[in-house]
């Protein structure tokens, strides 16, 4: 995989805070490349990009930029042919797509859908579409989605100018909505679905946005925290609730019943993450005993009593990613660390 050999199993980097929203980037010419998101509990925050510098194979920081609060999740545009600006959108106050160069990092567009008011009500998380990444959505302590249309506009001497509009907002729980995540199903482009403080997982059509369909209910009415759709079956997908200690497997086709639940884990389940080139595979993480799991499921829909394979971090883990291209890496933050693992 290396131009100098044969890589290492394992990369550590350390920021100069505690970092909380990661993700790969996708484009076919910067692979080992991520964004990490500062978590300190004031207005001044931060965003790194950080690299893989073949000949010392080492991580670095290739760029830092400022944030207003800490992001609730980093995402680099889905564009795996590259095709598409070198874009990054975070979300926290409002949605903020950035445009990434080789020396600056600068803000292209903020998304506000509260013009008329003062007040913003905090974005708890977003995703982006894959099959069209001019589509974006929401998810807010507003109790809704907004769907985010994205225009990577004409040219202009010879920069792409970025902007977007709401293409559609809908109130989509009783309470507030901690996620929000779309479906490879029907092509793509027009299912998702969301998780919220009403403890309920529901599943919405793009283009029947009058009705929607609840997939799952908590029993005990928890807050389910994430949700995270297999990437090679869009009949699966995982959740979890607060102060869990499992996650949930459910099956759209079987709703309401999960299929297997995950609940090895001793502490709050924190982090899912599917592997990106196997319907079977996903990896769960926990803050207090510093584990991430891989998990195999095939056998579902027997019990899974064991994973597979246990990491142990040197802290509490915060965040875990599975690299969509290149699926032998797996990336997990803890404290101010980053560590990439060869699985």
């Amino acid at each position: 995989m290396s131009l100098h050999g044969k890589r290492k199993e394992i990369y550590k980097y350390e920021a100069p805070w505690t970092v909380y929203a990661m993700n790969w980037s996708v484009r076919p010419d910067k692979r080992f490349r991520l964004a990490l998101g500062s978590f300190v509990e004031e207005y001044n925050n931060k965003v790194q990009l950080v690299g893989l510098e073949e000949e010392s194979s080492e991580f670095v920081c290739r760029n830092t930029f400022d944030h207003p609060y800490p992001t609730t999740k980093i995402m680099w545009i889905p564009d795996t042919k590259g095709v598409y600006p070198d874009l990054l959108a975070t979300s926290g106050d409002y949605l903020r797509i950035w445009r990434v160069n080789d020396t600056e990092t600068r803000l292209e567009c903020l998304l506000n859908n509260n013009k008329n008011s003062d007040f913003c009500a905090p974005l708890t998380s977003f995703d982006w579409n894959e099959v069209d990444p001019n589509l974006l959505g929401t998810s807010s302590i507003d109790t809704t989605c907004t769907i985010w249309g994205l225009e990577t506009g004409q040219v202009l001497g010879r920069v792409n100018l970025v902007s977007g509009h709401v293409k559609t907002q809908l109130i989509a729980h009783d309470k507030e909505v901690y996620d929000i995540a779309f479906s490879r199903a029907g092509g793509g482009r027009d299912m998702f679905a969301s998780v919220g403080a009403d403890g309920s997982v529901r599943m919405f059509d793009l283009r029947h946005l009058e009705h929607s369909t609840i997939i799952y209910e908590d029993p005990q009415h928890h807050p389910l925290l994430r949700l995270c759709w297999n990437k090679q079956d869009p009949n699966y997908l995982a959740t979890m609730a607060m102060d869990g200690m499992e996650v949930v497997i459910l099956d759209v086709r079987v709703p309401c019943t999960p299929v297997a639940r995950l609940n090895n884990h001793r502490a709050c389940v924190n982090g899912i993450a599917w592997a990106p080139h196997s319907s079977c595979h996903i990896c769960t993480a926990v803050a207090d005993d510093h584990q991430a799991l891989i998990w195999d499921i095939q056998q579902m829909p027997r019990a899974i009593e064991d994973p597979i394979l246990a990491y142990t971090a040197e802290g509490e883990i915060n965040n875990v990613q599975w690299a969509s291209t290149q699926p032998d890496w797996i990336a997990i933050c803890y404290n101010n660390c980053l560590e990439i693992l060869r699985v």
